[in-house]
């Protein structure tokens, strides 16, 4: 299915001469700044470059096409996409490959990703949504090959619902779902199973989503022969295209260095994806990458010599310059003028970037130098700190580590010594590194007034007569409250529309709501976490269903590369507070009970972790959530939809608070932590316990990111002194994050008159059937001896050895 050819033909030559140079001084600039970035890093200045040479050419073309409103969702080549649409100075460029950790400098991540990773900001300094239709936007990037991919998925289908969706607010978010959400990736990186994932949910969703793939034939070292059956992507995808019976792909070919083919694919490819709504893959064929993979090595290696002289003749700004020539833009000499111009400004970006990384180190070394030879003239150990001060002037350019290694080394010459120097010194180190650290740490979670934590209890009331429900009917009716009230708000996932999900938590709401609020998706967990991505990305506010704890798994490289990390890396400028809602714990089997927990929590720090005991629980953690501008994982308890519950009366508003423990039982000998299913036998063993005279206090953890803020736990073994965790998670896992939060953060160690204790599963998954749970994960049984061993060890005569 062919498009016509869109060109704007009201447009005099000296106009298209002077576009034509416009584009030309960009792609010269972005090169120039790529083999002076390689230089930067091989002499030290910068840690690390990978660059975007060679892809030049067609991303002017992209940058032609590229509007306001649109979503960029690329890899580490595109520089000079970002500097044609204007959001990427060479200075900012340099300060991005110096780490530069001021916001204003270095735009991008603020010094907190490599160069290469781009993005714009989609708040302001308040956290509140910028106006994104009125700017060319670029979502954060992330190093991991295809991880791009599916977040794309999610920018694309958020025009779609804007378009077809009635009373959806798309203030600053979109008109009309006019909006074209543009992905790129390298051909090696297309054998990625995230983008064949990617490429098919685009294609059954039919979304205004344009793929460009960067094709120079190679994967860092590797050819396309050993990466892409046929060496061709285009070739084996041939499958996807559109016709006029099935809906599809359009996919288009073009060569990387024919300018003006360039120019008119994107144009066509533009118009069909914002028009249509039909996904776009064009195929970038023969392209160069002249500085190899990055400056880890050099391409010499592995490229013959046949291959580098194809590179150099067929190298895109080369037929670009040569293309120009002949077609009489630019004379040769007009040319040499123009790109030694460049390269001095390129130079001067360079030095005035670097300047304005160093010089603010340079004054904080100062105040050190200043503080060290103070402390150095009244210590007997002179001779020592002198030469720390020394070593530290001597470097040409100090980094902070320098500046902090030099003074925390000095203080342990003067540890005996007392002197108003030395208190000047150890609190100016204090100080600093309380001014220095915010720089690489802050921003992991939200600043703005809508962070969770800002968020207070509301209790569920109940009337007196209150109904007694499956716990799944709570979550149903709540959910129902949450998509009247919230227009912006999606439930999608496996079997969550027409049977309302396997545990019947949304059943009729689809029919309430329709297809696009409440969606069934493909088995494709990856691709759902990234819809759920994109789309929060853009101002809706979704809620991404895995079917199982266990299948998280599939997603979890997505939850933790990519949105955990969305505010960090952008230092506050990106968000996307997308809830993920799974189910997991205790049932039946290897696939279907597992609580990876532990690698969980080590994964997703910037994410919220929710762990409802029930259901009420569940919906009070979804209404606070909705009102959040933070991402979470929410686990529902697998056993305990069919579980009696109250009904409230105030669905829909009640607000489980994150990061608040629940005192489930009071009691004085022993506290017992736990959360999720296992609490009903922690519950059941508390109860066994006082038959034989053991008082113990149950604490249900309730969130485990955030955990326990307001320290309730300590308070509760300052009055018991004894602590067992219980936990379904293997060894190690989530007991030992919470004993580590008990001890290390809560320092409850100094109220302990017996040893902390956990209680965890067996180090394998858990073997099928009721008595494959009986002996993976902790029983009632189990509970109740590791308890009563404790207090035998207090007190053997009050309670002799049980067995």
């Amino acid at each position: 299915m062919k498009e016509e050819t869109n060109t704007k033909s009201e447009i005099t030559f000296e106009d298209f001469k002077s576009e034509v140079l416009s584009d030309y001084k960009i792609v010269v600039s972005s090169r120039e700044c790529s083999l002076l970035g390689r230089r930067e890093v091989l002499t030290g200045k910068a840690k690390f470059g990978i660059f975007g040479d060679g892809k030049e050419v067609p991303q002017i073309a992209w940058a032609k096409a590229f509007e306001d409103g649109d979503f960029r969702s690329g890899y580490y080549r595109d520089q000079t996409f970002m500097m044609a649409i204007g959001a990427l100075t060479m200075e900012q460029f340099f300060a991005g490959l110096y780490a530069n950790t001021d916001l204003k400098e270095e735009p991008m991540s603020a010094g907190r990703q490599m160069g290469g990773h781009f993005a714009t900001h989609s708040l302001d300094e308040n956290g509140e949504w910028k106006d994104l239709t009125k700017q060319k936007n670029s979502s954060a990037d992330i190093s991991p090959t295809a991880g791009q991919m599916p977040r794309l998925l999610g920018l694309a289908q958020a025009s779609k619902l804007y378009r077809n969706l009635k009373n959806i607010n798309s203030d600053k978010f979109s008109v009309n779902g006019n909006e074209v959400a543009w992905g790129t990736i390298g051909n090696a990186s297309t054998s990625e199973g995230l983008f064949f994932e990617t490429i098919n949910a685009a294609g059954v969703l039919q979304v205004p989503m344009v793929t460009s793939v960067w094709d120079d034939e190679y994967g860092i070292s590797v050819h396309a022969k050993h990466q892409t059956t046929k060496e061709n992507i285009s070739e084996i995808l041939k499958g996807f295209q559109r016709d006029e019976e099935h809906k599809g792909f359009e996919i288009m070919r073009v060569k990387g260095w024919n300018y003006p083919e360039l120019i008119d694919t994107y144009q066509r490819a533009a118009k069909l994806a914002r028009k249509e709504h039909v996904p776009v893959l064009i195929h970038v064929q023969e392209l160069t990458q002249p500085q190899g993979h990055s400056t880890s090595g050099s391409h010499e290696r592995y490229k013959n010599k046949e291959r580098l002289e194809w590179e150099t003749e067929f190298d895109c700004n080369a037929q670009m310059r040569h293309w120009m020539i002949n077609n009489n833009i630019a004379t040769n000499e007009e040319l040499d003028a123009l790109e030694k111009t460049i390269k001095k400004e390129v130079r001067d970006a360079k030095k005035a970037a670097w300047n304005a990384f160093i010089n603010p180190l340079l004054k904080e070394r100062e105040k050190a130098l200043y503080l060290l030879k103070a402390i150095a003239a009244k210590s007997p150990n002179k001779v020592f700190i002198d030469k720390l001060a020394n070593d530290l002037s001597s470097i040409a350019e100090p980094l902070r580590k320098d500046i902090l290694y030099a003074t925390r080394k000095a203080l342990r010459y003067v540890i005996g010594e007392s002197s108003t120097e030395k208190e000047q010194l150890s609190s100016w180190i204090k100080n600093y590194i309380n001014t220095v650290q915010p720089y690489y740490s802050s921003h992991l979670y939200s600043h703005s007034q809508k962070a969770a934590i800002h968020q207070n209890e509301v209790l569920p009331t109940y009337d007196s007569d209150a109904e007694e429900v499956d716990g799944r009917m709570v979550l149903r009716d709540n959910f129902d409250a949450i998509f009247n009230n919230y227009p912006n708000s999606i439930i999608f996932g496996e079997d969550t529309g027409f049977i309302g999900d396997v545990n019947q938590g949304l059943v009729g709401l689809q029919e309430k709501y329709g297809e696009m609020r409440v969606a069934d998706t493909g088995i494709r967990e990856a691709t759902i976490l990234g819809q759920g991505i994109g789309l929060a990305m853009r101002g809706l506010r979704p809620i991404a269903e895995i079917q199982y704890l266990d299948y998280v798994m599939y997603a979890l490289q997505l939850m933790s590369d990519d949105l955990a990390t969305v505010h960090y890396r952008t230092k506050g400028r990106q968000k996307a507070p997308l809830i993920v809602r799974t189910r997991g714990h205790r049932l039946e089997g290897i696939w279907h009970s597992g609580s990876q927990m532990g690698g969980i929590l080590n994964l997703v720090r910037g994410m919220h972790v929710l762990v409802p005991r029930n259901m009420t629980k569940a919906a009070g953690f979804y209404n606070t959530l909705m009102v959040c501008d933070e991402p979470a994982l929410v686990v529902e308890c697998l056993n305990g939809y069919r579980l009696k519950e109250k009904m409230p009366n105030n669905i829909g508003s009640f607000k489980t608070p994150l990061g608040v423990v629940e005192t489930m039982v009071e009691g004085t000998d022993i506290t017992l932590v736990s959360y999720g299913s296992t609490l009903r036998l922690v519950e059941q063993a508390a109860k066994e316990l006082l038959e034989v005279g053991i008082s113990a206090e149950v604490i249900d953890v309730q969130s485990l990111l955030p955990f326990d803020l307001k320290h309730d736990i300590v308070k509760s073994i300052e009055k018991t002194s004894r602590v067992l965790v219980i936990d379904e998670d293997v060894e190690g896992g989530a007991s030992a994050y919470i004993l580590n939060q008990i001890l290390n953060k809560q320092n409850a160690y100094q109220y302990l008159d017996s040893a902390p204790k956990t209680l965890a599963s067996k180090p394998h998954r858990p073997a099928y059937g009721s008595d494959g749970d009986y002996f993976s994960k902790p029983s009632t049984e189990d509970i109740f001896e590791n308890v009563y061993q404790i207090m035998h060890e207090v007190d053997p005569n009050d309670f002799p050895k049980l067995r």
